[in-house]
């Protein structure tokens, strides 16, 4: 539904002022191009975290904690 709502406001938005509409077409592969590395650290920071998380629940969970993080 994204795509489809992505692609009906892009219609407009060529119907409007199509310079515009065809510079976001060209422009939306490189700026994804340039946002994909901090994605990637994103992911990478996230699991860092949870495996900081897992290593200091470890004590806990060993000796039968009942909690749920």
């Amino acid at each position: 539904m994204k795509i489809f709502i992505g692609f009906v406001l892009w219609c407009v938005l060529f119907l409007l002022c199509w310079p515009l509409a065809v510079l976001a077409l060209v422009l939306f592969p490189l700026v994804w191009l340039l946002l994909l590395p901090f994605r990637l650290l994103f992911v990478v920071v996230e699991a860092v975290f949870g495996l900081i998380k897992g290593i200091l629940c470890l004590p806990g969970r060993l000796l039968g904690s009942k909690s749920k993080a």
